[in-house]
Protein backbone atom coordinates (compact mmCIF):
# COMPACT_ATOMS: atom_id res chain seq x y z
CA UNK A 1 0.00 0.00 0.00
CA UNK A 2 3.07 2.47 0.87
CA UNK A 3 4.45 1.76 -2.35
CA UNK A 4 1.37 2.87 -4.47
CA UNK A 5 0.96 6.20 -2.53
CA UNK A 6 4.80 6.75 -3.10
CA UNK A 7 3.55 6.02 -6.58
CA UNK A 8 1.04 8.36 -7.01
CA UNK A 9 3.07 11.14 -5.64
CA UNK A 10 6.01 10.35 -7.94
CA UNK A 11 3.43 10.65 -10.87
CA UNK A 12 2.22 13.97 -9.50
CA UNK A 13 5.15 15.26 -9.48
CA UNK A 14 6.47 14.43 -12.57
CA UNK A 15 3.32 16.25 -14.23
CA UNK A 16 3.90 19.00 -12.46
CA UNK A 17 7.27 19.33 -13.47
CA UNK A 18 6.63 19.05 -17.42
CA UNK A 19 3.56 21.04 -16.72
CA UNK A 20 6.25 24.27 -15.51
CA UNK A 21 8.81 23.44 -18.15
CA UNK A 22 6.08 23.94 -20.74
CA UNK A 23 4.83 26.78 -19.32
CA UNK A 24 8.09 28.55 -19.66
CA UNK A 25 10.67 29.47 -22.72
CA UNK A 26 12.60 26.45 -23.21
CA UNK A 27 13.78 26.46 -26.57
CA UNK A 28 11.36 24.04 -28.04
CA UNK A 29 8.71 23.82 -29.98
CA UNK A 30 5.54 23.28 -27.85
CA UNK A 31 3.16 26.21 -29.22
CA UNK A 32 1.34 28.75 -27.64
CA UNK A 33 0.30 28.07 -24.15
CA UNK A 34 -2.30 30.29 -23.75
CA UNK A 35 -4.60 29.21 -26.35
CA UNK A 36 -8.63 28.84 -24.53
CA UNK A 37 -9.99 25.36 -23.70
CA UNK A 38 -12.31 24.03 -26.53
CA UNK A 39 -14.54 20.73 -25.89
CA UNK A 40 -16.92 22.35 -28.40
CA UNK A 41 -20.69 23.21 -28.19
CA UNK A 42 -24.46 22.32 -29.07
CA UNK A 43 -26.11 25.34 -29.18
CA UNK A 44 -29.96 25.66 -27.73
CA UNK A 45 -32.35 24.38 -30.25
CA UNK A 46 -29.64 22.74 -32.90
CA UNK A 47 -29.08 19.53 -33.91
CA UNK A 48 -26.07 18.51 -35.68
CA UNK A 49 -26.15 17.44 -39.82
CA UNK A 50 -23.21 15.33 -40.14
CA UNK A 51 -20.24 15.88 -43.12
CA UNK A 52 -21.62 13.89 -46.00
CA UNK A 53 -21.86 13.50 -50.03
CA UNK A 54 -25.63 13.40 -51.21
CA UNK A 55 -26.99 13.58 -54.88
CA UNK A 56 -29.45 16.98 -55.28
CA UNK A 57 -31.35 17.83 -58.28
CA UNK A 58 -34.85 17.55 -58.85
CA UNK A 59 -36.49 14.20 -57.57
CA UNK A 60 -39.87 13.99 -60.28
CA UNK A 61 -40.02 14.11 -63.87
CA UNK A 62 -40.08 17.85 -64.52
CA UNK A 63 -38.71 18.61 -67.47
CA UNK A 64 -38.32 22.89 -67.24
CA UNK A 65 -37.39 22.16 -63.68
CA UNK A 66 -34.26 20.21 -64.91
CA UNK A 67 -32.42 22.97 -66.33
CA UNK A 68 -32.94 24.80 -63.08
CA UNK A 69 -31.72 22.16 -60.37
CA UNK A 70 -29.71 19.81 -62.35
CA UNK A 71 -29.08 16.62 -60.52
CA UNK A 72 -25.36 16.72 -59.20
CA UNK A 73 -23.31 15.36 -56.20
CA UNK A 74 -21.92 17.61 -53.48
CA UNK A 75 -19.97 17.09 -50.31
CA UNK A 76 -21.08 19.82 -47.24
CA UNK A 77 -18.89 20.11 -44.25
CA UNK A 78 -21.07 19.64 -40.84
CA UNK A 79 -23.16 22.61 -38.85
CA UNK A 80 -25.90 22.94 -36.71
CA UNK A 81 -29.55 23.18 -37.57
CA UNK A 82 -32.24 24.78 -35.68
CA UNK A 83 -35.09 21.94 -35.09
CA UNK A 84 -37.52 24.25 -36.15
CA UNK A 85 -37.66 27.18 -37.90
CA UNK A 86 -38.31 30.14 -35.36
CA UNK A 87 -41.07 31.03 -34.02
CA UNK A 88 -42.79 33.92 -33.25
CA UNK A 89 -41.78 33.67 -29.38
CA UNK A 90 -38.52 33.70 -30.44
CA UNK A 91 -38.28 36.26 -33.00
CA UNK A 92 -40.50 38.66 -30.31
CA UNK A 93 -37.11 37.73 -27.24
CA UNK A 94 -35.66 40.24 -30.29
CA UNK A 95 -38.26 42.76 -30.73
CA UNK A 96 -37.96 42.80 -26.90
CA UNK A 97 -34.33 43.08 -26.46
CA UNK A 98 -34.73 46.62 -29.19
CA UNK A 99 -37.78 47.72 -27.40
CA UNK A 100 -35.62 47.63 -24.12
CA UNK A 101 -32.77 49.22 -25.95
CA UNK A 102 -34.71 52.01 -26.66
CA UNK A 103 -36.69 52.56 -23.74
CA UNK A 104 -33.50 52.15 -21.59
CA UNK A 105 -31.94 55.17 -23.88
CA UNK A 106 -35.08 57.17 -23.44
CA UNK A 107 -34.36 56.68 -19.58
CA UNK A 108 -31.21 57.23 -19.78
CA UNK A 109 -30.04 54.38 -18.02
CA UNK A 110 -26.04 54.12 -18.92
CA UNK A 111 -23.16 52.48 -17.14
CA UNK A 112 -19.69 54.84 -16.54
CA UNK A 113 -18.38 53.59 -19.66
CA UNK A 114 -21.54 54.40 -21.53
CA UNK A 115 -23.00 51.01 -22.02
CA UNK A 116 -26.74 50.57 -21.26
CA UNK A 117 -27.39 49.36 -17.37
CA UNK A 118 -29.68 46.19 -18.14
CA UNK A 119 -29.83 46.31 -14.56
CA UNK A 120 -32.32 48.93 -14.01
CA UNK A 121 -35.73 47.81 -14.19
CA UNK A 122 -37.93 49.61 -16.51
CA UNK A 123 -41.96 50.96 -16.44
CA UNK A 124 -43.51 50.97 -19.51
CA UNK A 125 -46.15 52.98 -18.06
CA UNK A 126 -43.69 55.43 -17.64
CA UNK A 127 -44.89 58.76 -19.64
CA UNK A 128 -41.42 59.38 -21.00
CA UNK A 129 -41.57 56.24 -23.15
CA UNK A 130 -45.13 57.28 -24.33
CA UNK A 131 -42.99 57.33 -27.62
CA UNK A 132 -42.85 53.36 -27.81
CA UNK A 133 -46.13 53.51 -28.78
CA UNK A 134 -48.04 55.43 -31.08
CA UNK A 135 -50.95 58.36 -29.77
CA UNK A 136 -53.92 56.62 -31.15
CA UNK A 137 -55.57 53.47 -29.45
CA UNK A 138 -57.63 50.93 -31.95
CA UNK A 139 -60.34 49.32 -29.97
CA UNK A 140 -58.96 49.98 -26.61
CA UNK A 141 -55.16 48.52 -27.63
CA UNK A 142 -52.52 50.41 -27.12
CA UNK A 143 -50.87 50.74 -31.03
CA UNK A 144 -46.28 49.91 -31.23
CA UNK A 145 -44.83 52.33 -33.03
CA UNK A 146 -43.01 50.08 -35.16
CA UNK A 147 -41.03 52.36 -36.91
CA UNK A 148 -38.70 52.22 -34.13
CA UNK A 149 -37.53 49.23 -34.57
CA UNK A 150 -34.59 49.77 -36.41
CA UNK A 151 -31.54 47.31 -36.17
CA UNK A 152 -28.23 48.01 -37.81
CA UNK A 153 -26.17 44.86 -38.76
CA UNK A 154 -23.10 44.18 -40.27
CA UNK A 155 -21.41 41.43 -42.46
CA UNK A 156 -18.29 41.27 -44.38
CA UNK A 157 -17.75 40.55 -48.39
CA UNK A 158 -14.91 37.66 -47.81
CA UNK A 159 -15.25 36.95 -51.45
CA UNK A 160 -13.98 41.11 -52.25
CA UNK A 161 -11.49 40.59 -49.76
CA UNK A 162 -10.13 37.22 -51.43
CA UNK A 163 -10.14 38.92 -55.10
CA UNK A 164 -8.06 41.99 -53.24
CA UNK A 165 -5.55 39.48 -52.61
CA UNK A 166 -2.29 40.23 -50.20
CA UNK A 167 -0.60 43.56 -51.04
CA UNK A 168 -3.55 45.69 -51.42
CA UNK A 169 -3.01 47.97 -48.72
CA UNK A 170 -6.82 46.75 -47.48
CA UNK A 171 -7.29 45.19 -44.39
CA UNK A 172 -10.72 43.23 -43.64
CA UNK A 173 -12.11 46.50 -41.69
CA UNK A 174 -12.62 47.81 -45.65
CA UNK A 175 -14.88 44.98 -47.13
CA UNK A 176 -17.72 45.39 -43.84
CA UNK A 177 -20.75 46.86 -44.44
CA UNK A 178 -23.49 48.03 -42.47
CA UNK A 179 -27.32 47.93 -43.42
CA UNK A 180 -30.19 49.24 -41.11
CA UNK A 181 -33.28 47.85 -41.36
CA UNK A 182 -36.91 47.91 -40.01
CA UNK A 183 -37.28 44.44 -38.24
CA UNK A 184 -40.58 44.86 -37.33
CA UNK A 185 -42.80 42.13 -38.98
CA UNK A 186 -45.13 42.82 -41.60
CA UNK A 187 -48.21 41.48 -40.28
CA UNK A 188 -50.44 42.92 -43.34
CA UNK A 189 -49.02 40.39 -45.47
CA UNK A 190 -52.11 38.42 -44.62
CA UNK A 191 -54.08 40.47 -46.60
CA UNK A 192 -51.40 41.51 -49.27
CA UNK A 193 -50.66 38.12 -50.30
CA UNK A 194 -54.39 37.16 -51.04
CA UNK A 195 -56.97 39.23 -52.93
CA UNK A 196 -60.45 39.06 -52.20
CA UNK A 197 -59.70 36.59 -49.42
CA UNK A 198 -61.00 37.54 -45.72
CA UNK A 199 -57.37 36.85 -43.41
CA UNK A 200 -57.80 40.26 -41.60
CA UNK A 201 -58.14 37.63 -38.08
CA UNK A 202 -54.68 36.83 -39.23
CA UNK A 203 -52.90 40.21 -39.62
CA UNK A 204 -54.55 40.98 -36.36
CA UNK A 205 -53.09 37.80 -33.74
CA UNK A 206 -50.97 36.22 -36.02
CA UNK A 207 -47.88 37.70 -34.29
CA UNK A 208 -49.58 39.62 -31.12
CA UNK A 209 -51.79 36.74 -29.46
CA UNK A 210 -50.27 34.09 -27.32
CA UNK A 211 -52.12 31.15 -29.30
CA UNK A 212 -49.54 31.15 -31.92
CA UNK A 213 -46.24 31.64 -30.24
CA UNK A 214 -45.08 28.36 -31.32
CA UNK A 215 -45.75 29.15 -34.83
CA UNK A 216 -43.24 30.33 -37.30
CA UNK A 217 -42.29 33.75 -37.86
CA UNK A 218 -43.74 34.95 -41.59
CA UNK A 219 -43.52 38.57 -42.81
CA UNK A 220 -39.86 39.13 -42.96
CA UNK A 221 -38.08 39.32 -45.69
CA UNK A 222 -34.19 38.05 -46.32
CA UNK A 223 -32.42 41.37 -44.53
CA UNK A 224 -34.44 41.28 -41.52
CA UNK A 225 -33.99 37.45 -41.11
CA UNK A 226 -30.05 38.08 -41.54
CA UNK A 227 -30.81 40.59 -39.08
CA UNK A 228 -31.88 38.81 -36.66
CA UNK A 229 -28.97 36.43 -37.35
CA UNK A 230 -26.78 38.82 -36.61
CA UNK A 231 -28.23 39.94 -33.14
CA UNK A 232 -28.45 35.96 -32.09
CA UNK A 233 -24.57 36.09 -32.86
CA UNK A 234 -24.24 39.43 -30.75
CA UNK A 235 -26.48 37.84 -27.82
CA UNK A 236 -24.14 34.61 -27.55
CA UNK A 237 -20.98 36.17 -27.09
CA UNK A 238 -22.87 38.92 -24.49
CA UNK A 239 -23.14 36.35 -22.36
CA UNK A 240 -20.87 33.21 -23.10
CA UNK A 241 -17.03 33.23 -23.33
CA UNK A 242 -17.27 29.81 -25.73
CA UNK A 243 -16.37 30.76 -28.78
CA UNK A 244 -18.51 29.79 -31.82
CA UNK A 245 -19.00 30.29 -35.26
CA UNK A 246 -21.43 32.70 -36.27
CA UNK A 247 -25.40 32.31 -36.73
CA UNK A 248 -26.47 32.70 -40.40
CA UNK A 249 -29.05 31.82 -42.85
CA UNK A 250 -28.18 28.18 -44.45
CA UNK A 251 -26.95 27.92 -48.34
CA UNK A 252 -29.64 26.57 -50.03
CA UNK A 253 -27.33 23.04 -50.59
CA UNK A 254 -26.76 22.72 -46.71
CA UNK A 255 -30.45 23.09 -46.64
CA UNK A 256 -31.44 20.52 -49.35
CA UNK A 257 -28.88 18.23 -47.75
CA UNK A 258 -30.37 18.58 -44.31
CA UNK A 259 -33.80 18.23 -45.65
CA UNK A 260 -32.87 14.70 -46.83
CA UNK A 261 -32.00 13.27 -43.73
CA UNK A 262 -29.17 11.14 -44.98
CA UNK A 263 -31.55 9.54 -47.20
CA UNK A 264 -30.27 9.08 -50.53
CA UNK A 265 -32.33 9.98 -53.58
CA UNK A 266 -35.70 10.66 -51.34
CA UNK A 267 -37.99 13.35 -52.74
CA UNK A 268 -39.64 14.41 -49.61
CA UNK A 269 -38.04 14.61 -45.55
CA UNK A 270 -39.69 11.67 -45.00
CA UNK A 271 -38.59 9.39 -48.04
CA UNK A 272 -41.46 8.84 -50.10
CA UNK A 273 -42.43 8.93 -52.42
CA UNK A 274 -45.91 9.62 -51.25
CA UNK A 275 -46.99 12.36 -48.92
CA UNK A 276 -49.89 10.12 -46.94
CA UNK A 277 -48.32 7.56 -44.95
CA UNK A 278 -50.07 3.84 -44.98
CA UNK A 279 -52.52 5.19 -42.39
CA UNK A 280 -53.29 7.63 -45.37
CA UNK A 281 -52.29 10.87 -42.68
CA UNK A 282 -50.63 13.27 -44.81
CA UNK A 283 -47.27 14.34 -43.72
CA UNK A 284 -46.85 18.00 -43.96
CA UNK A 285 -48.70 21.08 -43.95
CA UNK A 286 -49.33 22.00 -47.73
CA UNK A 287 -52.14 22.52 -49.90
CA UNK A 288 -53.46 18.95 -50.63
CA UNK A 289 -55.58 17.76 -53.64
CA UNK A 290 -57.51 20.66 -55.21
CA UNK A 291 -57.31 23.07 -51.98
CA UNK A 292 -58.57 21.12 -49.08
CA UNK A 293 -56.17 22.77 -46.51
CA UNK A 294 -57.20 21.98 -43.50
CA UNK A 295 -56.84 18.32 -44.65
CA UNK A 296 -53.48 17.91 -42.87
CA UNK A 297 -54.27 19.50 -39.68
CA UNK A 298 -53.84 23.01 -40.51
CA UNK A 299 -55.48 25.24 -42.45
CA UNK A 300 -52.96 28.17 -42.19
CA UNK A 301 -49.69 27.28 -40.71
CA UNK A 302 -49.14 24.76 -37.67
CA UNK A 303 -46.87 25.16 -34.79
CA UNK A 304 -43.43 24.65 -35.87
CA UNK A 305 -42.70 21.28 -33.97
CA UNK A 306 -45.95 19.19 -35.80
CA UNK A 307 -45.83 16.16 -37.62
CA UNK A 308 -42.47 13.96 -37.36
CA UNK A 309 -39.19 15.10 -37.76
CA UNK A 310 -36.66 13.58 -40.81
CA UNK A 311 -33.92 11.46 -39.62
CA UNK A 312 -31.66 14.32 -38.43
CA UNK A 313 -34.48 15.76 -35.73
CA UNK A 314 -35.26 18.57 -38.06
CA UNK A 315 -39.27 19.73 -38.69
CA UNK A 316 -40.86 20.99 -41.20
CA UNK A 317 -38.33 21.01 -43.95
CA UNK A 318 -40.59 20.72 -46.10
CA UNK A 319 -44.47 22.47 -45.67
CA UNK A 320 -45.26 25.02 -43.33
CA UNK A 321 -43.39 27.92 -44.02
CA UNK A 322 -41.09 27.90 -47.14
CA UNK A 323 -37.45 29.39 -45.83
CA UNK A 324 -34.95 31.59 -46.86
CA UNK A 325 -31.49 30.76 -47.54
CA UNK A 326 -28.53 32.72 -47.82
CA UNK A 327 -28.13 31.75 -52.08
CA UNK A 328 -28.54 34.17 -54.99
CA UNK A 329 -31.23 32.49 -57.16
CA UNK A 330 -29.52 31.68 -60.54
CA UNK A 331 -31.26 29.24 -63.14
CA UNK A 332 -28.55 27.42 -63.81
CA UNK A 333 -26.39 27.60 -60.45
CA UNK A 334 -26.11 23.45 -60.95
CA UNK A 335 -23.92 23.61 -63.73
CA UNK A 336 -20.84 25.70 -62.33
CA UNK A 337 -21.33 25.56 -58.66
CA UNK A 338 -18.52 23.76 -57.00
CA UNK A 339 -19.41 20.07 -55.49
CA UNK A 340 -17.78 21.29 -52.31
CA UNK A 341 -19.91 23.21 -49.89
CA UNK A 342 -21.92 25.07 -53.13
CA UNK A 343 -23.31 28.38 -52.71
CA UNK A 344 -23.42 31.69 -54.90
CA UNK A 345 -23.17 35.23 -53.07
CA UNK A 346 -24.26 38.03 -54.14
CA UNK A 347 -25.76 41.65 -52.01
CA UNK A 348 -27.90 42.89 -53.87
CA UNK A 349 -27.81 46.72 -53.80
CA UNK A 350 -31.11 48.57 -53.56
CA UNK A 351 -30.86 50.23 -56.97
CA UNK A 352 -29.98 46.94 -58.85
CA UNK A 353 -32.12 45.21 -61.17
CA UNK A 354 -34.75 43.31 -59.46
CA UNK A 355 -33.45 40.19 -60.96
CA UNK A 356 -30.06 40.61 -58.55
CA UNK A 357 -32.37 40.52 -55.60
CA UNK A 358 -33.85 37.21 -56.11
CA UNK A 359 -33.05 34.86 -52.91
CA UNK A 360 -33.44 30.88 -52.84
CA UNK A 361 -36.44 29.46 -50.65
CA UNK A 362 -36.90 26.14 -49.73
CA UNK A 363 -38.93 23.49 -49.08
CA UNK A 364 -42.43 24.82 -49.59
CA UNK A 365 -45.11 26.07 -47.57
CA UNK A 366 -48.72 25.53 -46.56
CA UNK A 367 -50.00 27.38 -49.21
CA UNK A 368 -48.29 25.23 -52.42
CA UNK A 369 -48.82 21.74 -53.86
CA UNK A 370 -46.79 18.98 -52.95
CA UNK A 371 -44.10 19.72 -55.80
CA UNK A 372 -42.81 22.36 -53.84
CA UNK A 373 -42.44 20.13 -50.83
CA UNK A 374 -39.44 17.94 -52.22
CA UNK A 375 -36.09 18.21 -51.61
CA UNK A 376 -34.71 18.73 -55.03
CA UNK A 377 -37.01 21.86 -55.78
CA UNK A 378 -35.90 25.53 -55.95
CA UNK A 379 -37.61 28.50 -55.86
CA UNK A 380 -37.16 32.02 -54.90
CA UNK A 381 -38.55 35.74 -53.56
CA UNK A 382 -36.96 39.08 -54.08
CA UNK A 383 -34.85 40.09 -50.96
CA UNK A 384 -36.71 43.13 -50.03
CA UNK A 385 -40.28 41.21 -49.98
CA UNK A 386 -42.54 39.92 -47.50
CA UNK A 387 -44.25 36.62 -47.67
CA UNK A 388 -47.35 35.21 -45.15
CA UNK A 389 -45.67 31.75 -46.29
CA UNK A 390 -41.68 32.40 -45.93
CA UNK A 391 -40.13 32.65 -42.66
CA UNK A 392 -36.23 31.11 -41.58
CA UNK A 393 -34.25 29.16 -39.44
CA UNK A 394 -30.38 29.50 -38.73
CA UNK A 395 -27.67 27.37 -39.22
CA UNK A 396 -24.23 27.55 -37.89
CA UNK A 397 -20.90 26.20 -39.35
CA UNK A 398 -19.31 22.93 -36.99
CA UNK A 399 -15.51 23.95 -36.22
CA UNK A 400 -13.63 21.30 -35.95
CA UNK A 401 -13.70 17.84 -37.74
CA UNK A 402 -16.70 15.87 -36.23
CA UNK A 403 -18.65 16.00 -33.49
CA UNK A 404 -17.45 12.36 -32.69
CA UNK A 405 -14.20 14.03 -31.78
CA UNK A 406 -15.86 15.81 -28.64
Amino acid sequence: MKNFIYLILAASLMALSLSSCGSRETGELVGALDRPDWKGVQPYGMVYVPPGTAHVGNSDQDISGTFIQRPKAITINGFFMDDTEISNNEYRQFLNWIRDSIAHDMMGDFTENGGIDWEIELDYEDETLAELYLEESFAGKKQVNTALYEYTYKEADWGAAANAGRGSGKDMTDFITEKQVNVYPDTLVWVRDFAYSYNEPMARSYFSHPSYDDYPIVGIDWHMARAFSYWRSSLWRQYNETLIEEFRLPTEYEFEYAARGGKESAPYPWGGPYVRNTKGCLLANFKPGRGNYPDDGGAYTVAVDAYYPNDYGLYNMAGNVAEWTITQFNENAGSFVHDFNPDIRYNAKDDDPIALKRKVIRGGSWKDVSFYLQNGTRAYEYQDTTKSYVGFRNVMSFTGRSINDF
